[in-house]
């Protein structure tokens, strides 16, 4: 008995083979392989395009983070032109003239590369994102948790504070 189903089984077997190598055009197991083979290419193209597209996001980050480095490396240098000009008592000198123009360049190149100031009054809001507190007073003049003093220009780039305001708050 065990012998008639195991020659029932290997003629099924023959016959089936017989059937997919006289159509070889509509051959199961090659359909099969190519499907296969096809969805490993779509996955993989797949794959790559999504590479591609996190990668161009990482370098454009790098970039930006690049640009935010150099500024805040900058920034302290720009401040001293900002002093000197308003340390200067005679407007009219030659030299005055010529920081004023250094420190013009250097507010053209931040704004070239997307680098803007913080804009700030005295009698504005004080908001932790973008102001750092150095001194606290009273003053009757203004409301709760205002700008009374800017003590140190703060820049921005692209939304992400590189150095915040240095100020003063009142109440």
């Amino acid at each position: 008995m065990k012998e008639n189903n195991f020659s029932e089984e290997k003629n099924e077997i023959e016959n089936f083979e017989e059937e997919i190598l006289d159509a070889p055009e509509t051959n199961v197991f090659e359909t099969k392989i190519s499907d296969d083979r096809e969805e490993k290419y779509l996955r993989c193209l797949a794959e790559f395009d999504n590479f591609r597209k996190r990668t161009s996001k990482e370098m454009a980050a790098r970039y930006d983070d690049g640009i935010r480095a150099a500024c805040e490396k900058l920034l302290p240098v720009i401040d001293n032109f900002e002093r000197a000009l308003i340390a200067c008592d005679d407007k009219e000198n030659n030299l005055y003239a010529g920081i004023e123009m250094i420190a013009r360049q250097f507010d053209n190149v931040l704004d070239e590369l997307g680098v803007k100031s913080i804009a700030i009054e005295p009698g504005g809001a004080f908001d932790t994102n973008l102001h750092y507190a150095v001194a606290h007073t009273r003053d009757e003049n203004f409301g709760e948790n205002q700008v009374a003093e800017i003590m140190q220009k703060g820049y921005v780039h692209k939304e992400r504070v590189i150095r915040p305001a240095m100020v003063k708050v009142v109440n």
